[in-house]
C-alpha cells in the first residue's frame, strides 16, 4: 500500500506562486486563522519532499530572515523539523536541514519508491515543476490550494501549474480563513 502524496501551494488568484516588488510571502494577507491551519496541516507526522530548487530557496530565505518574520511562523518552524528528501542532482550533503537526505535521479522514480516505502504521508510545499511532473506520473493524490485574494497580473512570478497537463479535479475539501483566503484540496486525475 502507498501513502498519500499532497501537493501544497500558495498561490494568487491568478495562479502565481509568488510576486515581484514589494508583496510579502502570504501577500500580507495572513491572518490568525491560516496561521492555526497551517499549523495543523503540519503537526502530524509526514516526510517532506523538495526539489531542489526549493529546498536551496527555503534554506536561503530562512537564514537571512530576523527572529520574527514571517518566514519563521511556527508552522514553518514545524515544516523545518519534519524529515525531508531532496530531490536533486548538485546537492550534497550534509544539508542545513536538521532531518534531510538527498535522492538522486528522476523525482518520479524516487517519489514513487518513496510512496511504497514510506510509513508516514509525503508532503511537497512548493517545488513546482518537480509536482507538474509528479501530477502527469499518477504520483500526487492531494493538490491543496491556499489562494489568496490578490491578483498580481503584472508582477506575478512562478506560475503554478505552466506548462502542465490537462487535469479533472474532485473537490474533496474546502474552506475559507480568515474570511478572505479560500483553501481547496482536490484529487487530481490526468484528463483524456
Amino acid at each position: 500500500m502507498t501513502v498519500t502524496y499532497t501537493f501544497d501551494v500558495f498561490s494568487s488568484l491568478d495562479g502565481f506562486g509568488s510576486a515581484t516588488a514589494d508583496w510579502s510571502g502570504y501577500w500580507g494577507k495572513q491572518g490568525p486563522e491560516l496561521l492555526e491551519h497551517r499549523l495543523a496541516c503540519y503537526s502530524e507526522e509526514q516526510r517532506m519532499v523538495f526539489g531542489a530548487t526549493t529546498f536551496r530557496s527555503f534554506v536561503d530565505m530562512l537564514a537571512g530572515a530576523a527572529d520574527d518574520a514571517d518566514v519563521r511562523d511556527p508552522w514553518v518552524r514545524r515544516m523545518c523539523d519534519l524529515p525531508a528528501t531532496v530531490v536533486s542532482s548538485t546537492l550534497a550533503e550534509p544539508l542545513d536541514w536538521r532531518d534531510a537526505t538527498v535522492e538522486r535521479g528522476d523525482a518520479v522514480e524516487v517519489v514513487r519508491r518513496l510512496k511504497e516505502e514510506s510509513k508516514v504521508p509525503l508532503r511537497s510545499h512548493g517545488s513546482l515543476a518537480m509536482n507538474r511532473a509528479l501530477m502527469a506520473a499518477g504520483l500526487v493524490d492531494r493538490v491543496q490550494v491556499t489562494i489568496f485574494p490578490v491578483i498580481t497580473g503584472r508582477t506575478g512570478a512562478s506560475p503554478i501549474f505552466k506548462g502542465a497537463a490537462d487535469f479533472d479535479l474532485e473537490l474533496l475539501e474546502s474552506r475559507t480563513l480568515d474570511s478572505r483566503i479560500q483553501e481547496l484540496v482536490y484529487r487530481p486525475a490526468l484528463h483524456t
